[in-house]
């Protein structure tokens, strides 16, 4: 199989443990029935409680990737009265702005570089905004926002709050009441550490009542509602992962919750940015979180080249940039099934490309 004896520390795919590749091995069953209700209304509650959503919150669980819970999000939730301030600090709060665009939602284009926000306040411009939309982990470049002075920022102004948190749920802290967010989009293939083509919006109170009538079919929130409150969605879901969804939310709780989970990713980040400090390379960030480190070359090597030879010569796939950064950055996921053994092989792996011995 392609890929298949490789170590994997890419963003997304991440690598995924032995009890949920098992599920996956297994025939999918049919789903509109009692028990398959009863899977979505675990999840629904399992998701909720992981967030710590407000009472009342739902979520809706989309077959698709998590671009589209992105667009989903803003056109069930945003219209053409709103004016939504974007956070733009890379490919991903780009993404923000094109759908904005796209659907012809008033929107200011929020360009920041080397900020978490803390200073929000100071920074953002000055307009009367409705909404604030952030992928709270900028994936692009490993840059991790300030979601407690945002949440008090958006308070401070009363602006509804549309957080992407596809590549730090699991792995960073984010709670839905404390940092007072109206909407978190979540992905499988990230933290959750799951196959890709699930998404989920976690809905507030709030922003259930904002969903509006829209000229959409697949992705109109009111249907995915109104058939969630019988544990079903209105088109064909991806079955199998969330009978994953449902394993792996189990098995968080079971190793001791969510928190222990963002430990145990700390712990790992930490290990590995400890462990490379001989290797000629730097922080890209100031603001990483624990989900991932970014690195650049400071020997005058191609970030890509990097990122190349991993893959051909030690059979590791670490994740390459584009653009203007392909050959400035490549990222390191800790995200997964990860444990010090298994990053072991990248350390190692990177001190032979440099012919550096390891300490």
């Amino acid at each position: 199989m392609i890929y298949e004896d490789y170590y994997i520390f890419t963003p997304g795919p991440v690598k995924m443990s032995d009890e949920i590749l098992e599920i996956g091995a297994k025939q999918t069953p049919y789903f509109r029935n009692s028990k398959f209700s009863e899977v979505i209304f675990n999840c629904e509650k399992g998701l909720l409680e992981i967030v710590n959503a407000p009472k009342g919150s739902r979520v809706i669980f989309l077959t698709a990737s998590g671009t589209a819970g992105m667009e989903a999000a803003i056109i069930n939730l945003l219209n053409r009265d709103d004016k939504a301030l974007v956070v733009n600090g890379g490919g991903f709060g780009q993404r923000f702005v094109d759908i904005c665009a796209t659907h012809s939602i008033p929107h200011r284009d929020f360009r920041v570089e080397d900020t978490d926000l803390t200073n929000i306040e100071e920074l953002a411009p000055k307009a009367n905004f409705t909404s604030l939309v952030v992928n709270g982990h900028e994936t692009s470049i490993g840059q991790l926002y300030n979601l407690n002075a945002m949440g008090e920022y958006v308070r401070k102004h009363n602006l509804f709050f549309i957080v992407d948190a596809i590549s730090m749920l699991i792995t960073d802290p984010i709670d839905m009441s404390a940092q007072n967010i109206d909407v978190i989009i979540a992905s499988s293939q990230k933290g959750l550490a799951l196959p890709p083509g699930l998404t989920m919006v976690i809905l507030s109170p709030e922003a259930i009542d904002r969903v509006r009538d829209i000229d959409n079919l697949y992705f109109n929130f009111k249907d995915y509602l109104k058939n969630g409150e019988r544990g079903q969605t209105p088109y064909t879901p991806a079955v199998t992962i969330i009978l994953q969804l449902e394993a792996r939310l189990a098995q968080i709780k079971r190793r001791g919750g969510v928190k222990e989970s963002i430990k145990r990713a700390k712990e790992i980040a930490e290990y590995f940015r400890a462990s490379i400090k001989d290797l000629p390379l730097k922080f890209y960030t100031s603001y990483m979180p624990n989900a991932m480190t970014t690195l650049t070359p400071t020997d005058g090597k191609r970030a890509i080249d990097i990122v190349n030879s991993l893959e051909k010569e030690y059979k590791i796939m670490v994740c390459p940039n584009g653009g203007d950064l392909r050959d400035v950055i490549f990222r390191v996921s800790h995200m997964g099934e990860m444990t010090k053994s298994y990053v072991d092989v990248l350390i190692d792996a990177m001190f032979n490309f440099y012919k550096i011995a390891r300490r």
